[in-house]
């Protein structure tokens, strides 16, 4: 009779173990109105491949298209305006530079986009080229990744200037039932084609505001690693013994074992 006993105690205790509900909650224990300084955000940094566009504008506009790289199917005298027009991408090659109209070639790795509008600017101004010259620079290949346990992996755009890893886990659907909160793992690409690893617990609200990643940068990938509830379902033996008809076999072998043993 102990022994049935010990073995009934032991079969319960897996059922709840089994059972336990994982953790979802985001900003654990964070109170109302509870202030927050993010890290500083870090300008992004042109790389060797990355593609740029530049455009340089001037109120002469027929002298400013000797500087910018696009194709016109027609130009209107009377507005001075372009139609139809094809902005040129600027490729940054395996030196770190480009090559631009008149100017030539042009070293823009490890620069700011600010920096090289400004940089081209100054260029064009003091050189007496274009002496009302402004001009925007921008990054054409800003993507970020979110692969693991989310309802959307996949490759995603910077559509704004800042990318928190809030947005990007937000776009990719959130974390799925099965996906780890407190271990989230952040890879960077660093100078000289190096990587570093970030890890963030998104039950801690100091540590997410806190952290180097939480604005993202291009080229990022965030990771969620599923929890031990999705390796045990994962195994053949773990989808056997969470399936509901085997403890409802087992509570109707128990029955039985149970009445046998009171009758005697």
């Amino acid at each position: 009779m102990k022994s049935f006993l010990n073995l009934l105690f032991v079969l319960i205790a897996l059922l709840v173990s089994s059972c336990s509900t994982p953790e979802l909650a985001y900003f654990k224990d964070v109170p109302a109105g509870q202030k927050f300084t993010p890290e500083k955000v870090s300008a992004q940094l042109i790389r060797v491949g990355d593609r740029l566009s530049i455009i340089v504008h001037s109120r002469d506009q027929q002298l400013s298209r000797v500087f910018n790289l696009q194709i016109y199917t027609s130009y209107n005298t009377t507005s001075e305006s372009f139609g139809n027009q094809r902005l040129g991408k600027y490729h940054v090659d395996e030196n770190g530079c480009i090559d631009f109209p008149v100017l030539g070639n042009l070293y823009v790795v490890g620069k700011t986009c600010d920096q090289v509008a400004d940089s081209i600017q100054s260029l064009l101004v003091s050189g007496e080229l274009l002496k009302d010259a402004i001009v925007s620079v921008d990054l054409l290949t800003q993507y970020y990744s979110v692969m693991g346990e989310v309802a959307r992996p996949g490759r995603f755009s910077f559509e704004e200037d800042r990318v928190t890893i809030l947005d990007a886990l937000s776009k990719a659907g959130d974390l799925t039932l099965y996906g780890q909160r407190d271990n989230l793992l952040v890879v960077r690409q660093t100078e000289g084609g190096k990587y570093t690893t970030y890890r963030i617990d998104l039950t801690d609200a100091n540590q997410i505001y806190s952290s180097p990643v939480f604005y993202l940068q291009k080229n990022d990938m965030v990771y969620v690693s599923p929890n031990k509830r999705r390796a045990r379902d994962s195994s053949e033996f773990g989808s056997s013994f969470m399936n509901p008809s085997l403890w409802i076999s087992a509570a109707s072998f128990l029955t039985s074992i149970c009445v046998l043993v009171f009758r005697n």
